[in-house]
């Protein structure tokens, strides 16, 4: 069911080439451009969570498609960065590689009637790599801000968040991989 909180993450989506294409080009006005657009996509997700809650609007169809708007945007903008040489490829691999550890741990509970909710470390890991990803975009200094160095400083407590938050979850569904899958 398509209401207004799905409408803002299919914008979240949508809104991705918008960011990669300005960004990839590496120059400060496109890169500022990208970070901008970037910052006001990623407002989209609190907004539409806001509004599914207070509308009671949530739906099993926003709840798939939320986090993967998500994963995304965050996922494409970090393989941009990486091929910049703004973010380190190892970096890059650990975040992505655990988004996908997840989302496979997610369908294989699902194929077993199990669904795995987020919990408040994915919230934050979710949260500081965004945050990081806004000044790494921005990646020139501005008022002597060097935005660059602070988008990596950021990026690093991201990175303990998201290696933190995954094995969590490993660790509070590993009984439920364990189970016998039901015979059909």
């Amino acid at each position: 069911m398509l209401n207004v909180p799905n409408y803002l993450t299919f914008l979240r989506i949508i809104s991705i080439p918008f960011i990669l294409f300005p960004l990839q080009s590496g120059k400060p006005n496109s890169s500022l451009l990208a970070a901008v657009i970037f910052t006001v996509a990623f407002f989209t997700d609190w907004l539409d969570g806001f509004i599914a809650r207070k509308k009671n609007l949530i739906t099993k169809f926003g709840k798939i498609l939320d986090p993967l708007a998500d994963k995304l945007l965050i996922g494409c903008s970090l393989i941009v960065l990486i091929g910049l040489d703004w973010v380190a490829a190892w970096m890059g691999v650990l975040l992505i590689g655990r988004e996908i550890a997840v989302t496979w741990l997610r369908s294989i509970l699902a194929g077993k009637g199990h669904i795995l909710a987020s919990s408040w470390w994915g919230k934050y890991k979710t949260f500081f790599q965004a945050i990081a990803i806004i000044p790494l975009m921005i990646h020139y200094s501005y008022w002597s801000i060097n935005f660059h160095y602070w988008g990596l400083i950021i990026l690093w407590i991201a990175l303990i968040l998201t290696l933190w938050s995954g094995l969590l979850y490993f660790i509070q569904c590993y009984p439920l991989l364990m189970e016998k899958s039901p015979k059909i």
